[in-house]
């Protein structure tokens, strides 16, 4: 199963993945009919910011067991079998918020949905883009992302390729360096001086 993969060292904050999502959830599907809908769109991707000013993209993690299913009374919640996303039914969201008080990543809000025929208040998360999913087309949010910051693949195959890539990152000695990458001892000096300058190592 494809899963959409956030790696946060590569986030540069430019908030394209926000503009894309809520592009895509909105009624005209483009960005010049999006800015002049009477309901504005929201992304269901959010743009956070670390301990040490660094942009993080959070997003939902389909949880499989969901902690803001197992909250939600009215059963709003559901599991989509094909794609194993959790999405919800608008026709049964009350607003109670539980879902958004059990969700560990706080990823959950609550807006006016401009899809539905009348004014009312939902809660907003991530649905996987299941519309362009159907069509071929992979999530918004990784398709805006040019700094390769979210990807959408098997997991098993990202964690790989993330494996590959950390045991690179952390070669020792004069072979990294003549690489062209630095090696882990030069990673932790740098991590360190940069601590030193917050005034939080000595």
């Amino acid at each position: 199963m494809k899963v959409v993969f956030v790696r946060p060292e590569r986030c540069v904050g430019c908030r394209q993945c926000e503009l894309a999502c809520a592009v895509a959830h909105s009624r005209s599907q483009t960005l010049a009919g999006a800015v002049f809908e009477p309901r504005s769109p929201q992304p269901r991707i959010h743009i956070g910011v670390g301990a040490l000013g660094e942009p993080f993209p959070n997003r939902c993690r389909h949880c499989d067991p969901a902690p803001c299913q197992a909250a939600c009374l009215p059963g709003a919640l559901y599991r989509e079998p094909k794609t194993g996303s959790l999405l919800l039914n608008p026709d049964r969201c009350i607003r109670c918020a539980s879902c958004a008080m059990a969700c560990p990543f706080g990823v959950i809000r609550f807006y006016d949905e401009p899809l539905q025929a009348r004014i009312k208040v939902l809660a907003h998360k991530c649905d996987n883009c299941v519309t362009r999913r159907r069509h071929g087309q992979v999530p918004a949010c990784v398709e805006a992302c040019k700094a390769g910051a979210l990807l959408f693949s098997e997991l098993n195959q990202v964690l790989a390729a993330k494996t590959r890539e950390v045991a690179r990152s952390a070669s020792f000695g004069p072979r990294a360096e003549a690489a062209g990458e630095p090696g882990a001892m030069t990673v932790l000096r740098e991590f360190r001086a940069r601590l030193v300058e917050l005034g939080e190592a000595k």
